[in-house]
């Protein structure tokens, strides 16, 4: 094998070679291959990251910031473009970036220009360029000279009313006496005035009424600043008048209209109904309840207008799923010498039903399988957009490496239910409360019977839940209510006498197979800084934070002291004779995403799990419990394959139900390249494990010690690909075993001794693991 990997290595080193020599054919004569841009600043307040926004032209990207491969792809091509090959080659590498003096030129003027306006008006930005062979390295040497401060701050503003209220304000004001006359902090304060002048009432006011005045000081560089406020008019030769406030006059909710040709005699051909402050036009009938838009809405009659109660009002709607969009209007009307504003919010409906089919192909720890549902929505059931759901599934699944069973199959049918309220459902809450928490509540239940060699399960819920959002980054959901019920109605003999077995290792193995009722109440917090998944976020450096905590069973376990003081039957207290399960979990994952440049970009994440049984329940439930390996964890492992500590089990398919804890942690590096087309590159270090809290007879090692769990910490390394098609992104990695903690010795370090058949691993997945 190391033969082989050698000449692997000499191949490729000859292709990169030959294809680096090919390059040249593409540098016309006289002209260079842009091969590196740098950007270097005397002065530490000027970040050289910042600066690379105003480069006109960059280099070829490189696979993991290391080699031009699309480069080299590009160039295998021949100068013939009409050859297919040759255009092959050509969409799926990257032309040669031919050094362009005029680009080079105009970065420097734009670098020059952003570095004035944060204050250095005597900036000089020097370009730089050093050629070898057939290629041109190219510098940006920033030389910032002495910042100019504001040494004092006036305002010019005629209009006494606007005047009033930024005094009233002054002290969120983003400028003040002694700092950088920073063009861009000048703009932000433009843009904050303007927002709290246009949630006052100043619906025409916008931030080109703003200007600001600099006077330098000769020789001091110092600035006086003076902010004036231009007079309202629309045109130049306009004559000036004072800014008006607008009140809001009327709210007019038009349903299922083209909203281009609305106007206020059109509307009398829609039959009308008024709900609270809101008039209501449509036709035919309301799909909606009329209290549904009143309760949503945040314009109100009699109101100054504000941009906020604008943005509220949209942000209500969207979450009516029955609503395909909304627009909103405004009309002025002049009346005296008082400005009004009337309201046109247009609605146009979605579809109400829906019916889908899904097909999907399934591995679990190798075994291979099918499943395909149906889904049925409703999303407007009781004219107030709820959303309801029905989902029938079923699932087939070819279970191998078991012995002693006569049937090798696993089949599942599923069928779950949930219906959505796009409100916060609780008795006694105001339209107010309900209106500022935005905030959607859930009923669910869900039914699934499991058909596997060694047992049936059925598992059947039902819940209670409420989710909301602030700002677009932080996501809530709280669990009222979640209860489960874990039925056995049948076990294999040999199932039962692997559990018999079992209860010489692992005596508590054998609750996670008994009936068992699970009533729990839990919360999870999610925040991402980039906003989400939005295009604009993925060019910058960002984080996320996922944070969970549960608890089942303290409330049933306190009813049964309160009634009884001690077990009636055996060891634990039944709810309908069953036993109930008590416990508290708690889960954080922190993932922080490193832009080196818009093709590559590293990532680190930690994640930690703690669950603790206590009470009525000396182990967690099996769904409740950890595992390590997989796709999303230390990828060397197939899933449920390692730990706890350094139990390495028997090697039998079944003993997956040992490599289980309360306690997981993982750490994971992962750097991320651009390769070609719709491919992406990945290559990873994974590092974790499970643990249990307290010792359950399968070996002293498993349990989590602090004095040496760090020394059962698994680590494997590997490469992967990502098939990125914007909607879904599918994940291919392969990892291999660094360090083993189930064995010692040599076998200990497979990364000094590779085994391929026994330390690789590979993965499927869909999405990224963090």
């Amino acid at each position: 094998m190391k033969k082989t990997t050698l000449l692997h290595i000499c191949l490729m080193s000859v292709v990169l070679l030959l294809a680096g020599c090919s390059v040249s054919k593409f540098i016309p004569e006289g002209s260079y291959l842009l091969d590196d841009v740098k950007i270097e600043s005397d002065n530490k307040e000027i970040k050289s990251s910042e600066m690379n926004l105003y480069v006109r032209q960059t280099p070829n990207a490189k696979w993991f910031s290391l080699f031009r491969f699309p480069m080299y792809i590009y160039s295998a091509s021949g100068l013939d473009s009409t050859k297919w090959i040759n255009k092959l080659w050509r969409k799926l590498g990257d032309a040669p970036v031919v050094y362009s003096r005029d680009a080079a030129r105009e970065t420097q003027e734009e670098i020059e220009k952003a570095v004035r306006n944060m204050g250095y008006m005597g900036a000089v930005v020097d370009l730089k360029e050093e050629s070898k062979g057939k290629r041109m390295k190219v510098l940006y040497d920033i030389h910032s000279g002495a910042p100019y401060v504001i040494d004092h701050i006036s305002y010019d503003i005629a209009d006494y009313q606007i005047r009033d209220f930024l005094e009233t304000d002054s002290s969120r004001t983003l400028l003040h006496e002694g700092m950088r006359f920073d063009v861009n902090t000048l703009d932000e304060e433009r843009q904050r005035i303007t927002q709290y002048l246009q949630n006052r009432g100043y619906y025409r006011f916008n931030k080109d009424f703003i200007t600001f005045q600099a006077d330098t000081m000769l020789n001091t560089h110092k600035v006086g600043l003076t902010l004036e406020l231009a007079p309202f008019r629309i045109r130049k030769e306009d004559t000036p008048t004072p800014h008006r406030q607008y009140k809001i006059r009327n709210v007019n909710y038009v349903l299922d209209a083209d909203f281009s040709a609305l106007s206020a005699e059109a509307l009398h051909e829609f039959d009308s109904i008024r709900s609270g402050d809101v008039n209501l036009f449509y036709k035919d009938k309301l799909f909606l309840r009329p209290k549904v838009l009143s309760d949503y809405n945040f314009l109100t009659p009699g109101r100054l207008y504000r941009s906020r109660d604008v943005q509220n009002t949209y942000s209500s709607l969207g979450r009516l799923s029955i609503l395909k969009y909304s627009n909103i209007r405004f009309d002025e009307v002049l009346e005296n010498d008082s400005a009004y504003l009337d309201a046109y919010v247009m609605l146009s409906r979605n579809k109400n039903k829906s019916l889908s089919f899904e097909v999907e192909g399934t591995n679990s720890a190798g075994d291979l399988g099918a499943a395909a549902s149906v889904s049925f929505t409703h999303r407007n059931l009781f004219k107030g957009s709820e959303t309801f759901t029905i989902k029938l599934r079923g699932a087939y699944e070819a279970v191998t490496g078991l012995e002693g069973y006569t049937n090798s199959n696993y089949m599942e049918y599923g069928v779950e239910s949930s219906l959505n309220f796009p409100e916060f459902m609780f008795p006694f809450l105001s339209s107010d409360f309900k209106r500022r928490i935005k905030a959607t509540s859930e009923v669910s239940v869900k039914y699934n019977w499991q058909i596997r060699p060694e047992f049936e399960r059925t598992l059947a819920s039902a819940g209670w839940s409420y989710r909301w959002t602030r700002r677009g980054r932080a996501n809530h959901r709280f669990d009222l209510l979640d209860i489960n019920y874990i039925y056995m109605p049948y076990t294999s003999p040999t199932f039962d006498e692997y559990l018999n077995r079992m209860d010489e290792v692992n005596p508590l193995l054998r609750h996670s197979y008994e009936d068992l009722f699970i009533v729990r109440l839990g919360y999870t917090y999610t925040y991402n800084s980039a906003g989400g998944n939005r295009p604009s976020a993925r060019n910058r450096n960002s984080y996320s934070v996922r944070f969970n905590i549960e608890e089942a069973g303290n409330l049933l376990y306190a009813f049964s002291r309160l009634v009884n003081k001690s077990p009636r039957y055996g060891e634990a207290y039944k709810l309908a004779n069953i036993d109930f399960a008590q416990y508290v979990k708690a889960d954080i994952d922190y993932a922080k995403n490193f832009v080196i440049d818009e093709r590559n970009s590293f990532v680190f994440h930690a994640g930690l799990g703690v669950a603790v049984p206590y009470g009525n329940s000396k182990s967690l439930p099996f769904e409740k419990l950890y595992f390590s390996g997989g796709a999303n964890s230390v990828r060397g492992w197939r899933v449920r394959s390692l730990g706890p500590g350094s139990y390495r089990g028997d090697g039998n398919t079944i003993d997956y139900v040992n490599h289980t804890g309360d306690i997981k942690l993982d750490l994971n590096l992962e750097y991320r390249t651009f390769l070609f087309w719709k491919l992406n590159g990945a290559a990873f270090i994974d590092a974790g494990n499970i643990w249990n809290i307290r010792s359950q007879g399968i070996q002293s090692d498993g349990v989590f010690k602090f004095n040496r769990f760090y020394k059962q910490l698994a680590v494997s390394y590997g490469l992967g690909i990502r098939f990125d098609l914007d909607f879904l992104i599918l994940r291919f990695d392969g990892g291999m075993k660094a360090v083993n903690p189930m064995y010692t010795g040599r076998d200990h370090f497979p990364i000094i001794s590779p085994d391929f058949k026994r330390d690789f691993a590979f993965h499927f997945a869909v999405g990224y693991p963090f």
